[in-house]
């Protein structure tokens, strides 16, 4: 079963936050794992704006091309590079080396708690 971590909170298409500042963004292991093998992403560029809830990007995998939705409204800060060169790190470590981008937030989309995401799609809170 697919790991959800207790210290993020989660939008319900399956990205993630963490409480930094800037934000850091990635997708959960849920959503990789409903992937399949991850072969390339589309993130947005460093300045970009992006609005919550509305489409910022795609991750696109042997199985099929998803749409990245941003969780919370604010300034591209910084992309992750590594993501972009590797785009299977996204299914080798989700929550860590394989975050997407981190945002300067100026207000938060609708978010869930580990435990409601979890019951939600599946999963084990860690």
């Amino acid at each position: 079963m697919s790991k959800v971590l207790a210290s993020l909170r989660y939008s319900a298409e399956h990205e993630w936050v963490d409480a930094s500042t800037p934000t850091k963004v990635g997708i959960t292991q849920v959503a990789a794992d409903a992937l399949g093998d991850v072969v390339y992403v589309d993130l947005p560029e460093v300045g970009d704006a992006v609005t919550a809830g509305e489409t910022c990007g795609e991750v696109e995998s042997t199985k099929s091309v998803s749409d990245l939705y941003a969780p919370v409204t604010g300034t591209i800060v910084e992309v992750n590079q590594e993501a972009i060169d590797n785009p299977a790190i996204l299914n080798e470590d989700p929550y860590g080396a394989g975050w997407l981008f981190t945002v300067e937030v100026t207000e938060e989309g609708p978010l869930l708690s580990a435990a409601d995401y979890a019951s939600a799609n599946g999963g084990d809170v860690a």
